[in-house]
């Protein structure tokens, strides 16, 4: 790690796996559906978590959903849904798991619908990435008009955990929306 860069000021510079997902990922522009099947999960299991929480069990969610395969989640059981629980190394919340395969499910028709989820998904911002201009923790937002369209269309469709809180830090992450801080490195990059 470059100590010298400046990033964000919600990066905890302690964290070094914390620090490498600001520095690689977060932010980048993501139209590849595996990907943000994965992010939309994760970040309804962040739901009153802190996000690092759900970083450090990322792996493990990878293995246990399959890699999110969206097909494969989607025919997840009862039975499956049972054994998720007893793993501690995912959040073991029966509402967040059950929202998981229920999402899978919506998210296929989505695709069936509109070719990808990537294509109904940036359709929310117009098919490029919003550039907000945070300087500070408190510049930072945590809803926009557009998570909130996005929210309420998901709900209709039947998803769960996708409040627009929920939505705009998908939106955040998958680059729908291009919040690094002003002096951040990653900024002009992503």
């Amino acid at each position: 790690m470059n100590d010298k860069l400046t990033r964000c000021p919600w990066v905890d510079l302690s964290k070094l796996d914390y620090v490498a997902y600001h520095d690689d990922e977060w932010g980048v522009p993501v139209h590849d559906d595996k990907i943000l099947f994965e992010f939309l999960t994760l970040e309804a299991a962040q739901a009153g978590l802190s996000w690092y929480t759900v970083l450090r069990k990322r792996a493990n969610y990878r293995k246990l959903f399959a890699e999110f395969d969206v097909q494969k989640v989607a025919k997840f059981t009862p039975k499956r849904i049972e054994k998720l629980l007893l793993d501690p190394g995912i959040i073991r919340n029966r509402l967040k798991v059950e929202a998981a395969v229920n999402n899978a499910r919506q998210f296929i028709k989505v695709q069936a619908e509109f070719g990808s989820f990537a294509d109904y998904s940036w359709r929310f911002v117009n098919g490029k990435p919003i550039v907000n201009r945070p300087r500070a923790l408190k510049d930072f937002q945590a809803t926009s008009k557009e998570s909130d369209a996005m929210s309420k269309d998901l709900k209709l469709r039947g998803f769960r955990f996708v409040g627009s809180r929920i939505i705009y830090a998908h939106m955040q992450a998958v680059g729908m929306v291009n919040d690094h801080s002003v002096d951040c490195f990653r900024r002009k990059e992503v």
